[in-house]
């Protein structure tokens, strides 16, 4: 490994075992074995390596445990397929409680420094389009707006259920109930679009 991944690496590591409030950049390079300036010549700023460290660890753990769920749901109805990512979801979050965990204080830190935000709005943009790629290649009947569409609601789904899972893992909606929920509305009579 380089200097930039080993850096990648030892954010990951301090992040988890301290959270982001009790991380410093010199703890993040002691774990990498590299030297302080590293961080500033290869990410800028700790803050900045933090946010790549997690959007990475949150897309190699949460994201592909959700991506193998939709890919595996080919061949059932978008429903079912929904209900089933629903109920997979605890798993998922108990699999990476802590980057979950880590993700969550370091999206506070970055609403407070906007400037910061790119990176993190960025990685969102790349989750929504890659969930609606997955999705075209489960459920081949959905257009790619439509496929777009549902993944937005995956997302925005995963991301609430997340923080409901932290602050109470029992109590989390069934995908069936959520299902039935999407089912109501779908045969609900649109109002006027504004």
């Amino acid at each position: 490994m380089g200097n930039r991944e080993d850096l990648l690496a030892g954010a990951r590591q301090v992040i988890i075992e301290r959270g982001i409030a009790k991380t410093t950049a010199r703890d993040i390079a002691a774990a990498a074995g590299v030297s302080l300036a590293a961080i500033g010549y290869h990410f800028g700023s700790k803050d900045q390596l933090v946010t790549e460290a997690l959007v990475d660890a949150l897309g190699t753990g949460i994201g592909d445990d959700v991506e193998k769920v939709v890919l595996d749901s080919q061949g059932s109805t978008l429903l079912d397929a929904f209900a089933t990512l629903m109920n997979e979801l605890p798993t998922v979050f108990a699999a990476n409680r802590d980057a979950l965990l880590a993700s969550l204080e370091n999206t506070v830190r970055v609403l407070r420094d906007p400037s910061d935000s790119r990176e993190l709005h960025n990685a969102v943009m790349e989750g929504h389009r890659g969930m609606a790629e997955n999705l075209l290649i489960a459920h081949p009947e959905l257009d790619e707006r439509q496929a777009n569409s549902v993944a937005r609601l995956y997302f925005v789904l995963t991301q609430s259920l997340g923080i409901l899972w932290l602050l109470n893992p029992e109590d989390l909606p069934r995908g069936e109930e959520l299902s039935e929920a999407v089912a109501a509305l779908s045969g609900a009579q649109e109002g006027p679009r504004t």
